[in-house]
């Protein structure tokens, strides 16, 4: 299958990924999509933070109904491979169709999360032939990192009382309810001392990763916890660690895949490959099935003049050994979903300070509260400080929802009688913030298959994605009169 380019979602999906939109950086896609409002003389809303929203009157026949919002987020996770020299604040995502049909990028991640969102809303909002309701299309900023457009958005723009979530996929799935969550950002701040031992670096490779909230109860492999464990029992069979720095992970968001430490030390280096080597042998075998590319490398490094004092290397290493990190509980209402988890996700030196961001996900405020309390007491005896930030609320079950009632029988007459699936999802969404709009909002999400997301092995089904678009449409045209 080849990315037809024809095909009015697929055009504007390859024009997205010629525009860098990592979040914190979604000004220039922003601006493009304002362009497009202007060509097709639809009105438009940017606000400071770089949200837009497009109304699209009621095409005929619909003018009487009720409006519908369409949302999706402009912003990607920016992750490429070990290696790779790829700058995603200035170079365009590189795309090609694997021999399974599946629109893959060149060693980064697509961003069909969620630009596959963004391109059907730009498709329908351009297409003057589908049928309607009025149309409120929201294009959102800084999801991946907190949700923070949609939460700093301001809601009388918005007069719609049913959405159409563009944010996820699986094609013959919709989401039912997502998970709130917050960031605890532990800093620790350490002494340095001057030293004149050999350094050595350890990292921890060949992990999986995936998102922290779709892929956390799949046991899969956490650098910055692993490189931690190995120093920390390294620590106890008796050898010299004295930390020069530690940095894993880039997305508070992420299951970080690589993580690297740089330590000094007194011990031989032979002995120290050696011991690595049987702790890394030992390991695996607890990653066999869950993350066997599990690997480290051990090698010396240039001396540093500087290492970290006794003290604030047991505070680091202790703090990430110590941390509550994965899958904590799981629901017992909802066969399957992961109610609790926390992901240390960043892991990095600055200055003198060591900054860990753990990013915490629960259906319940009260477990986010708890697990915060339990890492601020953990930092209370490690020297750190801690920070919340980004919280977000849970978008909770609605047993009454006429979209999904709506979807049920659009789907079932598109795919032969078919049942859609219903899934409560342990991830973020932007459903959570809406959800409350102006007296409340019933959500449905709608989207095509990818897989991936967060990392390089990202991918777009693009079979998938011409049925979802088919499907999506029909749903709009489909939406009861009144909301």
């Amino acid at each position: 299958m080849e990315f037809d380019l024809t095909k009015p979602y697929c055009y504007y999906f390859n024009e997205i990924c010629k525009i860098p939109h990592g979040s914190y950086h979604e000004k220039a896609i922003s601006d493009y999509v304002v362009s497009f409002a202007k060509e097709h003389h639809l009105r438009y809303v940017q606000d400071a933070m770089w949200n837009v929203v497009i109304y699209k009157d009621a095409s005929d026949g619909y003018h009487d109904y009720d409006p519908v919002m369409l949302q999706g987020h402009l912003d990607m996770v920016c992750e490429a491979v070990a290696g790779l020299d790829f700058d995603f604040e200035t170079q365009p995502i590189e795309t090609y169709v694997d021999e399974e049909g599946r629109l893959r990028a060149k060693g980064t991640t697509l961003g069909a999360d969620d630009g596959m969102g963004v391109a059907q809303m730009l498709a329908i909002l351009a297409d003057d032939s589908l049928k309607h309701p009025p149309l409120e299309c929201v294009f959102t900023v800084q999801e991946e990192v907190g949700l923070c457009g949609a939460l700093a958005m301001d809601k009388s723009l918005l007069h719609s009382h049913r959405m159409i979530s563009l944010d996820g996929g699986g094609e013959v799935v919709t989401g039912i309810s997502s998970a709130g969550g917050i960031q605890a950002v532990n800093t620790i701040a350490c002494i340095f001392k001057k030293q004149s031992n050999p350094c050595y670096q350890l990292k921890v490779t060949g992990l999986s990763g995936g998102h922290s909230g779709g892929e956390i109860h799949k046991e899969k492999g956490n650098a910055n916890k692993l490189v931690a464990r190995i120093l920390k029992e390294m620590m106890n069979d008796g050898v010299d660690v004295s930390l020069v720095s530690f940095n894993g992970g880039a997305k508070d968001n992420a299951i970080p895949r690589e993580s690297v430490a740089v330590f000094a030390s007194e011990n031989d280096a032979d002995y120290l490959k050696d011991l690595v080597k049987e702790k890394t042998e030992k390991i695996s075998v607890e990653f066999e099935h869950s993350d066997p590319g599990f690997q480290t490398v051990f090698e010396s490094v240039k001396t540093c003049n500087e290492c970290m004092d006794q003290t604030s290397t047991k505070h680091v290493i202790d703090y990430l050994y110590l941390l509550d990190n994965g899958f904590q509980h799981r629901s017992m209402a909802i066969e399957g979903l992961t109610l609790t988890s926390l992901n240390l996700g960043i892991v990095k030196t600055e200055g003198t300070d060591v900054i860990c961001n753990s990013s915490i996900r629960s259906a319940l405020e009260e477990a986010i509260d708890d697990d915060v309390d339990h890492i601020k007491c953990l930092a209370s005896y490690t020297g750190g400080n801690v920070e919340t930030m980004a919280r977000y609320p849970a978008w909770n079950y609605d047993p009454n929802s006429k979209m999904r009632e709506t979807f049920k029988k659009v789907f079932a007459s598109l795919y032969d009688g078919k049942q859609l699936q219903e899934n409560a999802g342990h991830g973020g969404l932007e459903c959570a913030v809406f959800t409350q709009v102006d007296g409340g909002m019933d959500i449905i999400t709608c989207g095509p298959v990818s897989h991936g997301c967060h990392t390089p092995d990202e991918f777009l089904d693009l079979a998938s994605f011409d049925r979802a678009y088919t499907l999506l449409t029909t749903i709009i045209a489909n939406v009861d009169k009144k909301a």
